[in-house]
């Protein structure tokens, strides 16, 4: 992608606030912004300030006043973009705003398309692909996990992590590649031992990344917990409770619930998106039938299952809803926490003879709730909490989120994979140099040293305007 010579700029915050920036970037920033920017001090020239240097002045279209605003100078390559940038601190006004875009467009400058700043920064060696796309993420962040992984992410921890895998493919690609130069007088230069050491670490490396991907997404986007049960057990009431607003419909009548219901709530820094779903019966009404097939198929996306029961159940049909959700689930490694609601006027004898019975299997969980009057909720939080394995979030851990990413380490894998079983195998040296490639080739598409015009133009087109 060639780096284009245009000014652009665009409006850098969201309406609403007091005061506005627009940012602008490129060889002309200075001339351009020259011809509409007034000093306060009559001795000050924009064109001789210092970069990180802030500037009261106005803003004019002819002689009339636009707005009293800030201009902060950057100069290249110390700047966001590695450009000449300028920024424009001024009064939130929609009427201000657009002026002083239009000034400058009409001076010289052309309207940023989304993404665009960031996508300099990139094609200047500001920064590498995967940091760039981890600042569409830190925007984007909605509580203090997602937020952790994208920083640790736009600071070059995953970009470190893979540039160092890359480095050492390259070495043995290369010593490979020459002993095929010499390959009529039997050198080896790329010890065989060594290398099959090398592979294996970096393929129990991008495996681990790649296994992080289901923590890492569900973090980014909230973890999914699907609230099943019997029609009136308290499914709805129980999501109410955790939001602490009335979010569903709570009646007697069995079946009120014909549709999956989503919301979210942050338990510690993280966030979950609870799902009410239809209850689990069989039923005659097409409608409702077809809410329980909805509830199958959140039950099939959720990380954790909350299977809601009823003091007043037999044990025997409480294993039997539990081994129902276990075959929904068999293969995967979602969380099941079966809870008995109702037990705000229950014996309390009721609730050890009930759980003597109730048969657990490993990593299930057992809790007695009121969904009414909210005993037992802090209990379900805080194992909600454990689920999320936040020991391993909490590390300094690379966590992957991004799906380009984890599907290039997963090639990754695959290509090494076959490197490995060819050093067994003793297969052409040729051959395996080939897979080598292959897998230093997707460890580039990650960082952007190996990209293209429609994976810059993919990634870049989601970002907001003026970043």
């Amino acid at each position: 992608m060639v780096i284009t010579e245009e000014t652009i700029c665009a409006p850098a915050t969201a309406l609403g606030g007091a005061i506005a920036v627009i940012r602008i970037s490129g060889t002309m920033s200075f001339a351009i912004c020259g011809k509409i920017f007034h000093p306060s001090d009559r001795n000050i020239k924009l064109a001789d300030i210092k970069g990180f240097t802030v500037v009261l002045g106005d803003i004019r279209e002819g002689n009339e006043i636009i707005d009293e605003v800030l201009l902060t100078v950057f100069r290249a390559p110390y700047s966001y973009t590695g450009e000449n940038s300028i920024e424009i601190s001024c009064h939130a006004s929609p009427y201000i705003l657009r002026k002083i875009l239009e000034l400058l467009i009409n001076n010289g400058a052309v309207a940023a398309k989304p993404g665009e700043f960031t996508q300099r920064a990139f094609l200047n060696g500001k920064l590498d692909l995967s940091q760039a796309e981890a600042v569409a993420d830190l925007i984007s962040s909605r509580n203090r996990s997602s937020h952790k992984i994208a920083l640790n992410q736009m600071r070059g921890g995953f970009s470190i992590e893979i540039s160092g895998l890359r480095k050492e493919l390259l070495n043995f690609a290369s010593l490979i590649e020459f002993e095929l130069d010499f390959g009529e007088e039997d050198v080896e230069f790329a010890d065989r031992n060594e290398l099959k050491a090398i592979i294996r670490k970096i393929k129990e490396l991008a495996d681990k990344l790649v296994n992080s991907f289901n923590i890492g997404n569900a973090l980014k986007n909230g973890i999914p917990v699907v609230i099943v049960g019997k029609p009136n057990s308290g499914k709805s009431t129980l999501l109410n409770a955790l939001l602490k607003e009335e979010r569903a419909i709570v009646s007697e009548i069995p079946g009120t619930t014909r549709d999956a219901i989503e919301d979210t709530i942050v338990i510690d820094s993280v966030e979950y998106r609870f799902i009410d779903t239809a209850g689990l019966r069989e039923t005659s009404d097409v409608v409702e039938v077809i809410g329980i097939k909805k509830t199958h198929e959140k039950i099939g996306q959720a990380s954790v299952v909350l299977l809601i029961d009823e003091i007043s159940d037999s044990a025997e049909s409480i294993n039997k809803r539990t081994q129902l959700i276990r075959e929904m689930t068999i293969g995967s490694e979602k969380c099941l926490i079966i809870l008995i609601n109702k037990t705000d006027a229950a014996p309390e004898n009721l609730r050890s003879e009930l759980a003597a019975q109730i048969i657990l299997e490993e990593k299930e969980t057992l809790l007695f709730i009121s969904a009414k009057d909210g005993s037992g909720l802090e209990e379900l939080r805080v194992k909600l909490g454990e689920v999320i394995l936040k020991e391993k979030f909490s590390s300094e851990e690379i966590i992957i989120t991004n799906l380009r990413h984890y599907e290039a380490l997963l090639k990754v894998s695959q290509s090494l994979e076959r490197v490995t079983s060819g050093l067994e195998n003793q297969i052409p040296e040729d051959l395996i140099a080939i897979d080598i490639r292959q897998a230093i080739h997707y460890l580039g598409e990650i960082t952007g040293e190996i990209t293209s015009d429609e994976i810059l133009g993919n990634i870049f087109r989601n970002f907001c305007i003026g970043k």
